[in-house]
């Protein structure tokens, strides 16, 4: 994967999209600074092998956290949040916005928690071992299809609720085209 040269991040975000995730420093470099400009919800919460930290750089957004004791934290320039190794978090812009995120560059595990509505429950966890030189938004467009595609996996045991498929296309995470 093409890496991004940081020194123009708003510039470089301009060509990326939803939680593109894209490496921005040498590849020797850890931890790595991953960057993404973002404008719809994260459709699942993602869970790293890893502490991790956010820093929005522009726009107003909120991380939302499972199984801790703050639900979530508000985000405007400037600010960052901190989460702890194992914490399910995704984010929620209110205006499309830019963000930094510190991360390991080892190869590493990684989770998507696909969560309740309705009722918060959790309805399908997804893992593997994260690569940065895997296109994050690939990846992520992958687990949404197995999610989308699994009633089971989209119905909830605790209040009856079925999940809305979500959209590859609001996400900007195009499906592959189909094979002749």
């Amino acid at each position: 994967m093409a890496r991004r040269r940081m020194l123009q991040a708003f510039e470089a975000a301009k060509e990326i999209g939803n939680y593109a995730d894209v490496p921005v420093m040498p590849i020797d470099v850890d931890p790595q600074i991953t960057l993404s400009r973002n404008w719809e919800r994260q459709p699942f919460y993602l869970v790293f092998e890893e502490d991790t930290l956010i820093a929005l750089m522009s726009g107003k957004a909120k991380v939302r956290l499972r199984d801790t004791n703050v639900n979530h934290w508000p985000l405007i320039p400037g600010d960052h949040v901190y989460v702890p190794a194992g914490t399910p978090h995704r984010l929620e812009p209110e205006e499309e916005s830019v963000l930094i995120r510190f991360i390991g560059n080892d190869p590493a595990y990684r989770a998507a928690v696909f969560a309740c509505e309705q009722c918060g429950e959790e309805l399908d966890r997804l893992e593997w071992r994260q690569d940065l030189e895997v296109e994050a938004t690939a990846l992520y467009a992958e687990l949404v299809r197995r999610f989308n595609d699994d009633l089971e996996a989209r119905s909830c045991s605790r209040c009856g609720a079925v999940a809305e498929e979500i959209s590859l296309d609001a996400l900007g995470w195009l499906p592959e085209p189909a094979a002749d």
